[in-house]
């Protein structure tokens, strides 16, 4: 090891962010992050660790491969997630650092000897479940606005609320026109993630809360304030039924993001609707597609994730009227998703339709037959393949209608309901 070096053990390092933060609140972490005060990128890889980041570095830990941030501080300079100066020399100090951070609960660290620095009242904060920004440095990053909508969705089961002064912050930020500068692939992961959480309504009301949703959203936006039939829809509005609904996907399946999010997009039609033919929506399926499409090109949605959230606007009406149906119109709704070649986009299918139909007010505890008998026509239908039939020398277009024929007597033998 070269003389300048400093040894591993007398690196000055604090366990920061979420692992802290996740600890006082008796949660597991997700992932530990670690700052290194006064020391150089020079002695870091002489200590054996390994720089990755091109924008400020961080390495990871020779061993354990967690990673570890010099302490920095960041000046706004420019527009975008590039627009900072950043400085990590080593006489940047421990509070610095945690000064540039975004809400006082993640602004804490602790030391190796188990002691917590708290500069900024995170704990306190974690008392009262009040998400806050650490200081008016806050509004320098635009991607700030939806951590904190996501944060809201994470910790709301807890009893967190977005504090009233980060709200002011949040919408200065959408006023600033700042957010349209965030790169598409940062805003589409703040959305994904925030998909995955318990309450990921609660993201969405955040959004709203500060403008953000308007700004970055506008189809979704769109729906709050438009009618559906009270006989269909007691609790009316279009967007509390969203809110409502997407809840009711994170608990049909906590963590699937592609299926909570095609959920986010299914109504977007609705918001086209003539103020003149409200409450009702004759066509809302067909119409919200290129909503769809644009929301999902805009933020560059991944293809398996636009593609679901297409089949689940373009056809959820189809799959909560299937008990009614002919074997034939069946069959025709699983071709049109595709499932024979894609048996995986069924059950979040099935899910997303299932969180729209019991997502309202009152009839939550509803029971859906619909996804378990679709799930049962593709069983039946898929069990069938043409090599089995007798098919009597006929070629060609033939032998996918006798297949067809096949696969639709099978369905007709099913069980409704």
């Amino acid at each position: 090891m070269p003389s300048s070096a400093i040894p591993l053990k007398q690196l000055e390092t604090y366990l920061v962010g979420g692992a802290v933060r996740d600890a006082l609140l008796g949660i597991e972490a997700r992932e530990r992050d670690w700052v290194v005060v006064g020391a150089s990128s020079q002695d870091m890889l002489d200590n054996g660790f390994k720089q990755v980041g091109a924008s400020f570095p961080v390495f990871l830990h020779p061993k354990n491969s967690e990673e570890y941030a010099l302490a920095r501080t960041e000046k706004k300079q420019g527009h975008g997630y590039h627009g900072f100066k950043v400085d990590f020399h080593p006489g940047v100090t421990l509070e610095e650092d945690l000064h540039r951070r975004d809400l006082t609960i993640n602004a804490i660290a602790r030391d190796a000897s188990g002691q917590l620095v708290d500069p900024f009242g995170g704990q306190k904060d974690i008392q009262q479940k009040v998400l806050r920004h650490v200081s008016g440095a806050f509004v320098e990053d635009p991607l700030r606005v939806l951590r904190v909508a996501r944060f809201a969705a994470r910790f709301k089961s807890l009893g967190f609320r977005v504090h009233e002064s980060t709200i002011e912050l949040m919408k200065r930020i959408t006023e600033s026109g700042e957010l349209q500068y965030l790169a598409a692939e940062r805003v589409w992961r703040e959305v994904e993630q925030a998909m995955r959480e318990e309450t990921p309504s609660e993201f969405v009301r955040v959004l709203r809360d500060c403008d953000a949703l308007e700004a970055l959203l506008p189809e979704v936006n769109a729906l709050f304030g438009v009618p559906q039939p009270e006989k269909y829809h007691p609790e009316i509005d279009t967007g509390v039924h969203l809110l409502m609904a997407l809840d009711m996907a994170a608990g049909l399946d906590k963590g699937n993001a592609r299926m909570v999010f095609a959920v986010l997009l299914h109504d977007l039609g609705k918001g086209l609707t003539e103020q003149q033919y409200w409450p009702s929506h004759l066509g809302h399926e067909a119409a919200g597609l290129p909503l769809v499409d644009a929301v999902c090109e805009r933020l560059k949605v991944p293809t398996a994730s636009h593609d679901l959230a297409r089949k689940v606007c373009g056809h959820h009406l189809r799959c909560h009227r299937l008990l009614q149906a002919k074997p034939a119109t069946v069959l025709r709704l699983l071709e049109k998703l595709d499932v024979f070649r894609q048996p995986q986009v069924l059950a979040d299918f099935g899910m997303a339709c299932e969180a729209d139909f019991r997502g309202r007010k009152g009839l939550q505890d509803r029971h859906y037959p619909q996804r378990a008998y679709l799930q049962r026509a593709y069983e039946a239908a898929s069990g069938i393949l043409a090599r089995d039939l007798d098919l009597g020398g006929i070629s060609g277009p033939e032998v996918g209608q006798r297949l067809r024929e096949a696969r639709i007597e099978a369905i007709a033998k099913l069980p409704r309901g």
